[in-house]
C-alpha cells in the first residue's frame, strides 16, 4: 500500500511539474539580410512551447513583407504577404528576447497575425507598416513599450536593439 501511494504522489508531482512547464514563447527575430541573395533584412515572431489548457504544441514563425518585391514598394503601399520562414532562415537570425505567454496572449497574437493576412487591399508600406511595424504590433499587444523612430524603420536589428533597451526587464541581447 505504501509502495502504491508512493507511485501515486510521484505520478502526481509529475503530472503537475509538466502542466506548470507547458507555455508558449514567443522570439523576436532580425534578420540582416543576405545580399545578392535576395533576403533584404528583415523582423519577425516565432513562437514555441505548449499550450497549457490542451497541451498542444506551437512551433511556428510570422513575419509581414511585401507580396511582391519591386520599385513598386518606394511609391507608397502595396499588397502584403505573412511569410512564414523556413528553417534554414531560423538559425542565421539574431534572437534578441523571448518572452513567455499565456494561453490568451498566444491566442491574441495569432488573430493579430491572421489580421495581417487576411486585410483586404494594399497594407504594406514601407514606411508605415512593415515587418517592424508587424513585430511592433506583436510586442505592444504582450504589453512592451514600442516606438518607431524614423530613423530605424528600414533597420529591423537596430530598432530591436532599441525595442531592447526600452524594456530592460527582458535582458535583451544587443547585435551590432
Amino acid at each position: 500500500m505504501v509502495r502504491f501511494l508512493r507511485f501515486v504522489v510521484m505520478l502526481l508531482a509529475l503530472v503537475s511539474a509538466a502542466a506548470a512547464s507547458a507555455e508558449v514563447r514567443v522570439t523576436f527575430h532580425s534578420f540582416n539580410g543576405s545580399m545578392p541573395f535576395g533576403r533584404f533584412p528583415h523582423a519577425f515572431v516565432s513562437f514555441d512551447g505548449t499550450l497549457e489548457a490542451t497541451g498542444q504544441p506551437v512551433r511556428e514563425n510570422f513575419g509581414w513583407s511585401a507580396k511582391n518585391i519591386s520599385p513598386a514598394i518606394l511609391q507608397g503601399p502595396v499588397y502584403g504577404i505573412v511569410l512564414v520562414e523556413k528553417d534554414k532562415w531560423l538559425t542565421k537570425t539574431n534572437r534578441h528576447f523571448t518572452v513567455p505567454l499565456t494561453d490568451a496572449q498566444y491566442r491574441r497574437l495569432r488573430a493579430e497575425v491572421e489580421a495581417f493576412r487576411t486585410a483586404p487591399g494594399k497594407h504594406y508600406s514601407l514606411e508605415t507598416r512593415n515587418c517592424i511595424h508587424f513585430v511592433g504590433r506583436m510586442a505592444e499587444l504582450i504589453g512592451l513599450k514600442v516606438d518607431y523612430p524614423a530613423n530605424m524603420m528600414r533597420r529591423p536589428r537596430e530598432w530591436l536593439n532599441h525595442i531592447g533597451t526600452l524594456n530592460p526587464h527582458l535582458g535583451a541581447r544587443r547585435f551590432g
